[in-house]
Protein backbone atom coordinates (compact mmCIF):
# COMPACT_ATOMS: atom_id res chain seq x y z
CA UNK A 1 0.00 0.00 0.00
CA UNK A 2 1.57 3.50 -1.02
CA UNK A 3 2.26 6.14 1.41
CA UNK A 4 -0.71 8.44 2.44
CA UNK A 5 0.32 11.81 1.11
CA UNK A 6 0.85 14.35 3.56
CA UNK A 7 -1.70 17.33 4.40
CA UNK A 8 -1.16 20.31 4.62
CA UNK A 9 -2.11 23.65 5.70
CA UNK A 10 -2.26 26.94 4.29
CA UNK A 11 -4.55 30.15 4.50
CA UNK A 12 -7.56 30.10 2.42
CA UNK A 13 -10.89 31.79 1.41
CA UNK A 14 -14.34 30.53 0.89
CA UNK A 15 -17.22 31.40 -0.77
CA UNK A 16 -20.94 30.78 0.73
CA UNK A 17 -22.36 31.30 -2.63
CA UNK A 18 -26.51 31.42 -2.37
CA UNK A 19 -28.58 31.87 -5.20
CA UNK A 20 -31.45 33.80 -5.72
CA UNK A 21 -34.05 31.17 -4.17
CA UNK A 22 -31.92 31.19 -1.50
CA UNK A 23 -30.23 27.76 -2.24
CA UNK A 24 -26.31 27.40 -1.48
CA UNK A 25 -24.04 26.36 -4.07
CA UNK A 26 -21.51 23.72 -2.91
CA UNK A 27 -19.03 21.49 -4.46
CA UNK A 28 -18.31 18.01 -3.87
CA UNK A 29 -15.00 17.79 -3.21
CA UNK A 30 -12.66 15.43 -4.36
CA UNK A 31 -12.09 11.91 -3.47
CA UNK A 32 -8.12 12.45 -3.09
CA UNK A 33 -6.17 11.54 0.28
CA UNK A 34 -3.99 15.31 0.04
CA UNK A 35 -6.62 17.42 0.45
CA UNK A 36 -8.99 18.21 3.50
CA UNK A 37 -11.93 15.84 4.14
CA UNK A 38 -12.57 14.36 0.60
CA UNK A 39 -15.62 13.16 -0.92
CA UNK A 40 -17.66 15.63 1.38
CA UNK A 41 -19.61 18.58 0.34
CA UNK A 42 -17.87 21.77 1.17
CA UNK A 43 -17.67 25.58 -0.14
CA UNK A 44 -15.99 26.56 -3.40
CA UNK A 45 -12.32 28.52 -2.45
CA UNK A 46 -8.91 27.90 -2.12
CA UNK A 47 -5.61 28.89 -0.47
CA UNK A 48 -4.41 32.22 -1.15
CA UNK A 49 -1.35 32.77 -2.47
CA UNK A 50 2.08 34.42 -1.32
CA UNK A 51 1.29 38.19 -1.37
CA UNK A 52 -2.25 37.85 -2.60
CA UNK A 53 -5.44 39.16 -0.72
CA UNK A 54 -7.89 37.63 0.55
CA UNK A 55 -10.22 38.69 -2.19
CA UNK A 56 -8.05 38.58 -5.02
CA UNK A 57 -7.79 34.84 -3.56
CA UNK A 58 -11.50 34.19 -3.84
CA UNK A 59 -11.98 35.97 -7.51
CA UNK A 60 -9.42 33.77 -8.91
CA UNK A 61 -10.51 30.30 -7.02
CA UNK A 62 -14.12 31.15 -8.59
CA UNK A 63 -12.59 31.36 -11.85
CA UNK A 64 -10.52 28.58 -11.66
CA UNK A 65 -13.06 26.00 -10.16
CA UNK A 66 -16.36 27.32 -11.88
CA UNK A 67 -15.63 30.12 -14.56
CA UNK A 68 -17.66 32.18 -12.03
CA UNK A 69 -16.49 36.19 -11.29
CA UNK A 70 -18.40 37.32 -8.06
CA UNK A 71 -20.44 40.61 -9.44
CA UNK A 72 -20.11 40.97 -5.04
CA UNK A 73 -18.48 39.27 -2.26
CA UNK A 74 -18.83 40.49 1.37
CA UNK A 75 -16.79 39.85 4.48
CA UNK A 76 -18.83 36.93 6.58
CA UNK A 77 -16.37 35.52 8.82
CA UNK A 78 -12.47 34.27 9.83
CA UNK A 79 -11.91 31.28 11.26
CA UNK A 80 -8.29 31.15 12.68
CA UNK A 81 -6.43 27.43 13.21
CA UNK A 82 -3.28 26.76 15.04
CA UNK A 83 -2.13 23.36 13.77
CA UNK A 84 1.40 23.61 15.35
CA UNK A 85 -0.03 20.34 17.44
CA UNK A 86 0.28 18.50 14.34
CA UNK A 87 3.27 20.15 12.93
CA UNK A 88 1.61 22.34 10.84
CA UNK A 89 1.60 26.38 11.07
CA UNK A 90 -1.51 28.52 11.85
CA UNK A 91 -3.34 29.43 9.16
CA UNK A 92 -6.88 31.28 8.68
CA UNK A 93 -10.18 30.69 6.42
CA UNK A 94 -11.67 33.81 5.50
CA UNK A 95 -15.56 33.53 4.34
CA UNK A 96 -17.14 35.60 2.03
CA UNK A 97 -21.23 35.85 0.99
CA UNK A 98 -21.74 35.71 -2.61
CA UNK A 99 -24.68 36.64 -4.09
CA UNK A 100 -25.65 34.45 -7.67
CA UNK A 101 -28.35 34.68 -10.21
CA UNK A 102 -29.90 31.58 -11.70
CA UNK A 103 -28.53 32.96 -15.04
CA UNK A 104 -24.94 33.51 -13.75
CA UNK A 105 -25.54 29.38 -11.97
CA UNK A 106 -26.39 28.31 -15.67
CA UNK A 107 -23.18 29.58 -17.43
CA UNK A 108 -20.82 27.71 -14.39
CA UNK A 109 -18.52 24.80 -15.69
CA UNK A 110 -16.91 22.90 -13.11
CA UNK A 111 -12.89 22.15 -13.51
CA UNK A 112 -12.80 20.84 -9.99
CA UNK A 113 -14.59 18.44 -7.42
CA UNK A 114 -16.55 15.55 -8.27
CA UNK A 115 -19.74 17.99 -8.66
CA UNK A 116 -21.59 20.87 -8.15
CA UNK A 117 -25.03 20.92 -6.19
CA UNK A 118 -27.34 23.48 -4.95
CA UNK A 119 -29.02 22.49 -1.62
CA UNK A 120 -31.56 24.41 1.15
CA UNK A 121 -29.69 25.73 4.33
CA UNK A 122 -31.81 22.37 6.02
CA UNK A 123 -30.54 19.78 3.29
CA UNK A 124 -27.65 20.28 4.46
CA UNK A 125 -28.30 20.82 8.05
CA UNK A 126 -29.80 17.84 7.88
CA UNK A 127 -27.24 14.96 7.86
CA UNK A 128 -25.51 15.59 4.52
CA UNK A 129 -21.43 14.85 4.21
CA UNK A 130 -20.32 18.89 4.96
CA UNK A 131 -16.70 19.56 5.27
CA UNK A 132 -17.15 20.52 9.69
CA UNK A 133 -15.64 24.06 8.61
CA UNK A 134 -18.03 24.75 5.96
CA UNK A 135 -21.06 23.63 8.01
CA UNK A 136 -20.32 25.82 10.74
CA UNK A 137 -19.73 28.85 9.04
CA UNK A 138 -23.56 27.85 7.09
CA UNK A 139 -24.78 27.22 10.46
CA UNK A 140 -23.29 30.86 11.57
CA UNK A 141 -24.63 32.62 8.73
CA UNK A 142 -28.15 30.88 9.41
CA UNK A 143 -27.99 32.04 13.48
CA UNK A 144 -26.91 35.70 12.18
CA UNK A 145 -30.03 35.47 9.90
CA UNK A 146 -32.33 34.51 12.40
CA UNK A 147 -31.53 36.98 14.85
CA UNK A 148 -31.20 39.61 12.08
CA UNK A 149 -27.31 39.99 12.66
CA UNK A 150 -25.67 40.05 9.23
CA UNK A 151 -23.97 42.80 8.66
CA UNK A 152 -24.85 43.99 5.23
CA UNK A 153 -22.82 47.35 5.57
CA UNK A 154 -19.62 45.25 5.44
CA UNK A 155 -18.21 45.12 1.94
CA UNK A 156 -14.56 43.31 0.84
Amino acid sequence: MPPTPALTASDAVAAIIRLDDGRFLMQLRDSRPDIWYPGTWGCFGGAVNHGEAPLEALRRELGEEIEFAPREARFFTRFDFDFRTIGMRPCYRIYFLVPMSEAEFQRLVLHEGEALGVFSYQELADGMRVTPYDAFALHLLNLAELSGQVLKEIDA
